[in-house]
């Protein structure tokens, strides 16, 4: 569980090579379909709750939480009824 701020992750996550950070909101109940990025995502959920596929493998995730997807690997995320908020830095 994070404790950080926003600025604080940006900060660590810039100096740590990522090459951008952003804070992403997602609707309440939006799917998104099984997908893949071009890049790394190191992330946390700051606020709301989502469902995070990959490798057959549902995980749920909650304010607090933090979690990774490398490029190129296949995944679909759930969102709960308030949506969710994350700060995700990118790295490409």
């Amino acid at each position: 569980m994070t404790t950080d701020t926003f600025e604080h992750f940006q900060t660590r996550k810039l100096s740590e090579g990522y090459d951008e950070v952003l804070l992403r909101e997602w609707a309440p109940d939006f799917v998104n379909e099984p997908h893949t990025h071009p890049f790394d995502t190191d992330a946390c959920v700051a606020q709301g709750e989502f469902w995070l596929t990959v490798n057959g493998q549902t995980l749920h995730y909650q304010a607090g939480d933090c979690f990774q997807v490398a490029r190129g690997v296949l995944h679909a995320e759930r969102y709960g009824p308030q949506g969710a908020l994350f700060w995700a830095a990118r790295k490409n």
